[in-house]
């Protein structure tokens, strides 16, 4: 009913205020990629989380876009790197979601899509690491780093090599992750706190950029943006609901004047009903035929 949508839709929109720029962390989606723009800092994460020599980055593209059909569901990258012969893309997921999973195999498809328009042949593909950072455990299992290839059920030590990974990283668990640098750094994640060099590089970064003026004014103009488009939904989404709700409730009255064998005229004009719509109603109420 127009009751029940106008009150979920309204929570909806209530719900997700705007965060104080004085309470940004890292972990938060537009200063996690605002800080990766910074091209010495992603690299000496990347290097730091995969254990590889980078030559030299891409400049970090922020929030990029791919939909390479305008009738597909397009791909918002918190941030997009590449060196010579790899591509990295890092995303930050605060909220548990339960396809997750699914999420990886759609983006991979996205971004191996997006190379492949250029008329390179699948020989051309870059290895690709799709990385999330969790602030929690996606899977339960415990591990502070869940790592994905594609193997042979029947061989487990036979690999596709298609160079695809999916490594999702679990902050609660940086206690159990033997690795010092990726334990400070999942430290640093799940509790604000760091305790190395990298990591107190990364805490200076967050409060610098929460003085930057054009930090300040970039975050509020996406978030007034964001708001807007949240309050034309909403208002769609209300004039829908009222819509809906008038014309159940001029339903409701045109059954129970059927049911006083009121001409169908007389209902049409009373409740702005069509006669199609009168005349529907009496099918399905079994009625016979009114004038």
């Amino acid at each position: 009913s127009f009751s029940i949508f106008f009150i979920l839709y309204s929570e909806v929109f209530t719900l997700t205020p705007i965060k104080p720029i004085e309470d940004l962390t890292f972990v938060d989606d537009y200063m996690f990629g605002y800080i990766l723009q910074n091209e010495s800092v992603c690299k000496k994460l990347l290097e730091r989380l995969l254990k590889i020599k980078i030559e030299k980055l891409e400049f970090p593209k922020l929030q990029k876009s791919i939909s390479p059909f305008y009738e597909t569901k397009g791909v918002r990258l918190d941030v997009y790197v590449k060196d010579s012969d790899k591509v990295f893309f890092f995303f930050f997921q605060n909220s548990i979601n339960i396809d997750l999973p699914k999420r990886t195999r759609y983006y991979q498809s996205m971004v191996d899509i997006d190379s492949l328009l250029k008329g390179e042949n699948y020989s051309n593909l870059k290895e690709s690491f799709i990385i999330f950072i969790c602030t929690f455990d996606p899977f339960s299992a415990g591990l502070p780093c869940y790592t994905f290839k594609n193997i042979c059920l029947e061989n487990k030590n036979l690999e596709l090599k298609d160079k695809t990974s999916k490594i999702i990283y679990n902050s609660t668990a940086y206690i159990k992750e033997k690795d010092v640098e990726i334990s400070a750094f999942l430290e640093y994640i799940d509790n604000r706190v760091p305790t190395d060099d990298f990591t107190k590089e990364l805490s200076y970064l967050v409060e610098e950029a929460k003085i930057n003026n054009k930090f300040r004014n970039d975050y509020l103009a996406m978030n007034l943006h964001d708001r807007d488009i949240k309050e034309q939904a909403f208002n769609e989404g209300l004039s829908s609901g009222i819509q809906q709700g008038k014309y159940e409730q001029s339903l409701e009255t045109a059954r129970n004047m059927l049911l006083k064998s009121i001409p169908k005229k007389i209902i049409a004009d009373c409740t702005g009903l069509s006669l199609e719509n009168i005349e529907q109603l009496m099918k399905e109420q079994n009625m016979s035929s009114l004038v």
